[in-house]
C-alpha cells in the first residue's frame, strides 16, 4: 500500500547555510511552476542529506557517494522528470568525486545542487576536501568549478553563496533551465557555512568575487573561464556567479548503438518473416 510523506522540519543548527539552499530551490521550483508530482530530489549523506525531506516532491535518500549515478539512472528512465541531485562536499568531493568528474563527461540533464561548508558536519567537524587549509596547514581544498572548466563536455557551472540569497535564487532557476531544456548537466556549488564547525560567514563575505558583475566576461570561454578562476585564486577571492555555460549535446539526445536502429513500424515485415521460421 502506497504512504504519502508530508515535508518534515530540518535537523540543521539555526543559522545553516543549507536552509538557503532549500528555500532557493523551494522558490525556484515554484518561480518555474514545476509541480512537486513531476519532480525527484535525490540526496546524498551528510546534513545535507536531508534536504529532499523538507520538499514537496518525491524524495530518495542514496548510497554514501553515490548521488549522481542514482541521479543518473532516474533521469534515464523518466526524462519528464526535473531531477535535482543534492549533497554536500565531503559526499561529491571525496567517495563521489570520481562520479562527478564522469558526469561532467555524460552531461545528463539534471541538476546538482552540492553544499560546500569545508567541513563534516554531521561526523563532528573533520576537514573535508575544500577545507581551504587543513589542520596540519599542508593540504589546500580542491575546487570543483575548475575541474569543470577543464573538461570539454560541461555545460553549466555556477557557485552561490548563502549570504546573498537573490543570487542565490537566480542560479537555481538557471540550473534548473538548462537542465530541463534538455541541455545538460547543471552543476551549482553553494557556499553554505557550517555555523557549528567552520562558520565562516564573516570570512566568505568580504571575499566573493560575483562574475555576473563583469558585463564583458565571456562565459562560453574556456580560458575566460580559468582567468577568472586563477585571478580570484590569486587574489584570495572567491569566485561566484555563472562562471560558464556552452552548448555540448546533452547524454540523452543522442540514442544508444543497440536503440538506432530498433524501429517497430519500419522492421513490421522482418519480425513477422522470423515468426514464420520459428514458431511452430
Amino acid at each position: 500500500m502506497a504512504k504519502s510523506f508530508e515535508p518534515g522540519e530540518p535537523i540543521w543548527c539555526a543559522g545553516c547555510g543549507h536552509f538557503g539552499v532549500q528555500n532557493a530551490v523551494v522558490a525556484a521550483l515554484a518561480k518555474l511552476e514545476i509541480p512537486s508530482h513531476e519532480t525527484l530530489i535525490i540526496s546524498g549523506i551528510g546534513c545535507s542529506g536531508t534536504l529532499q525531506n523538507n520538499v514537496s516532491a518525491y524524495g530518495y535518500h542514496a548510497l554514501h557517494g553515490r548521488l549522481l549515478p542514482t541521479a543518473t539512472g532516474a533521469h534515464l528512465a523518466n526524462r519528464d522528470l526535473t531531477v535535482i541531485a543534492s549533497g554536500g562536499d565531503g559526499d561529491g568531493y571525496a567517495i563521489g568525486m570520481g562520479h562527478l568528474v564522469h558526469a561532467f563527461r555524460r552531461n545528463p540533464s539534471f541538476v546538482y545542487v552540492l553544499m560546500n561548508n569545508g567541513t563534516y558536519g554531521l561526523t563532528k567537524g573533520q576537514d573535508s576536501p575544500t577545507a581551504e587549509e587543513s589542520a596540519d596547514g599542508e593540504e589546500a581544498g580542491l575546487d570543483g568549478i575548475a575541474l569543470g572548466v577543464s573538461l570539454q563536455t560541461t555545460t553549466f557551472l555556477a557557485r552561490g553563496y548563502s549570504g546573498n540569497p537573490a543570487q542565490l535564487a537566480k542560479l537555481m532557476i538557471a540550473a534548473l533551465k538548462h537542465s530541463r531544456e534538455r541541455r545538460g548537466f547543471s552543476f551549482l556549488e553553494v557556499l553554505s557555512p557550517c555555523v557549528t564547525y567552520n562558520d565562516t560567514y564573516s570570512n566568505w563575505a568580504g571575499r566573493i568575487l560575483n562574475v555576473d558583475d563583469d558585463l564583458n566576461y565571456d562565459r562560453g570561454s574556456h580560458i575566460e573561464a580559468f582567468k577568472k578562476i586563477s585571478m580570484a585564486r590569486e587574489t584570495r577571492k572567491i569566485l561566484t556567479g555563472l562562471i560558464f555555460e556552452r552548448e555540448v549535446a546533452a547524454f540523452t539526445t543522442v540514442s544508444p548503438p543497440a536503440l538506432i536502429d530498433v524501429n517497430v513500424k519500419k522492421h513490421l515485415s522482418d519480425y513477422q518473416n522470423l515468426l514464420e521460421r520459428y514458431v511452430v
